[in-house]
């Protein structure tokens, strides 16, 4: 469900940019068939992969990542106060900003 959510959101933003799969996978730097499987949720996208999406399609990490971030990521049993999530979204904007500076 985590995947499919997080897919589901980078194809939301794909087509409100209004840009096909391909298009996309140009302006992230991976392969067509990977953006096809993380928008399906059948493959995980790392970190590094989610910041190329979120830069190609001009949004931050933590729209890709909205409401992802809870126990099922941090695995069971961890519960995340709101301050944790506001500090999850500072550091991926920061890592957003770090990767905009170093393009």
């Amino acid at each position: 469900m985590l995947y499919e959510d997080l897919g589901k959101r980078v194809k939301q933003q794909r087509k409100l940019a209004q840009m096909t799969q391909e298009k996309l996978a140009e302006k992230a730097g991976i392969s067509f068939a990977f953006v096809g499987h993380i928008e399906r949720g059948t493959r995980k996208a790392s970190l590094e992969t989610l910041v190329k999406l979120a830069n190609a399609l001009k949004v931050s990490p933590d729209t890709l990542l909205q409401d992802s971030l809870n126990d099922d990521l941090l695995g069971s049993g961890v519960e995340m106060s709101e301050k944790h999530r506001r500090l999850l979204r500072e550091i991926s904007e920061r890592i957003l900003e770090y990767e905009t500076d170093e393009n």
